[in-house]
């Protein structure tokens, strides 16, 4: 299955981009697009700090489990390669 972009999509350059700031900035205004970006900021760096203590987790779960870890091997076999 292809995924295509959308007609409108493909042809927004760099003056299509500017175009829809200019109006986004007329029509919110200033002060409004700036609250706005800070709360988008404070969410990427929401995200960012719980992916970093997800990782911290699984790591001390992993560290955990290791430690835990049981010998298993049948007494002839340890003894075998002894």
């Amino acid at each position: 299955m292809f995924l295509t972009t959308p007609l409108f999509i493909q042809n927004v350059g760099l003056p299509g981009l500017i175009l829809i700031a200019v109006v986004v900035l007329l029509m919110f205004g200033r002060g409004k697009v700036s609250s706005l970006m800070g709360e988008v900021g404070k969410g990427i760096t929401a995200f960012k700090k719980g992916v970093s203590e997800g990782k911290e987790e699984m790591d001390a779960a992993i560290e955990d489990a290791s430690e835990t870890a049981k010998d298993v091997t049948p007494e002839k076999d340890k003894s075998e390669k002894s």
